[in-house]
């Protein structure tokens, strides 16, 4: 950890985890292993993290948000949690987020409580996510549309609207 890392008690972090400057890890947050947190991220209260995650400078990982082993969340990407947010509101809801196993998110993306980003998919820098994304799918745009479909090397296979045919799209050089 860097000196200037705050771990809450009650937080979580898995061996070999990383967690770089102004790093802030919130209490019942939970860690894998293998994690690198970069610069000035911020991981709420309740937030599930898993093994070999990297999370690049600038990130705030809210309450509500769950991302799976192998996500990759770009500089400055954003995650909301609450669909109405009022100041002072107390009608406030924590909306759910999930990122599957192996998705990647660009970086400044930012991605809208209460959807699922499906396994190995990829959303484009800049993008903003307001619906469910499958996996291996390929997304980018305000908002965020497919634009074809991805190997879990992050290789695009296919740029038409279809899913291909396999179960798990694969480059030449996965197969």
């Amino acid at each position: 950890m860097h000196p200037t890392a705050e771990i809450e008690p009650g937080a979580v972090l898995g061996e070999g985890t990383r967690v770089w400057h102004q790093g802030h890890v919130r209490r019942d947050a939970v860690v894998g292993a293998d994690c690198n947190l970069g610069k000035n991220v911020f991981v709420d209260a309740g937030v599930v993290i898993g093994d070999q995650v990297r999370i690049q400078n600038n990130v705030s990982v809210y309450h509500g948000v769950e991302l799976g082993d192998g996500v990759f969340v770009g500089p400055s990407a954003v995650f909301t949690n609450d669909l109405r947010p009022r100041a002072g509101s107390a009608d406030w809801r924590v909306g759910r987020t999930v990122v599957r196993t192996g998705a990647s998110i660009g970086a400044n993306a930012t991605i809208v409580c209460g959807v699922e980003i499906g396994e190995h998919a990829m959303v484009g820098a800049g993008s903003v996510v307001t619906r469910d994304v499958p996996a291996y799918q390929l997304v980018y745009g305000n908002p965020a549309r497919g634009h074809g479909w991805v190997c879990a090397c992050g290789q695009v296979v296919s740029r038409e609207s279809h899913r291909p045919d396999e179960e798990k799209p694969h480059c030449e050089d996965c197969r």
